[in-house]
């Protein structure tokens, strides 16, 4: 199990998404509405994916194993799902069940999309970065 790749990925991630919410939200949302203003923001989501991805396997030598990559990826999510669905919850007041069926459902489709490319994301790069 890769827990320190994937808390440093999550951590990585989980700021971005942070510091893009925190301008998505006050200015994006209210000119734009919910479903644009996150749609702006998934190529830049999918840019700090990438690039956190990168540097934590490089940084922590993970090895260009699918069992050390799947792992850092499947750490990493656990811990972004829990930190969101956490936050949804104290920020909404509302029950979890209800911030899901709120989501947009194009949005919140890219967003389950993106979800599963941050996941698989130390894998696919094992793959991109392999020498011809």
């Amino acid at each position: 199990m890769r827990l320190k790749p994937g808390l440093a990925y999550f951590a990585l991630v989980f700021t971005a998404g942070f510091a893009l919410g925190s301008i998505r939200v006050p200015f994006l949302v209210p000119r734009l509405g919910e479903r644009t203003a996150e749609l702006i923001e998934m190529p830049f989501m999918f840019v700090a994916v990438v690039f956190a991805a990168r540097w934590v396997i490089t940084r922590l030598q993970v090895p260009a194993t699918l069992a050390a990559r799947a792992s850092m990826g499947i750490v990493a999510l656990l811990f972004l799902v829990t930190a969101e669905l956490a936050m949804a919850r104290v920020l909404s007041g509302g029950s979890i069940a209800q911030y899901i069926a709120g989501r947009d459902p194009v949005s919140g489709s890219v967003y389950l999309a993106m979800l599963v490319l941050y996941a698989a994301m130390p894998e696919i790069l094992r793959h991109v970065a392999r020498p011809r």
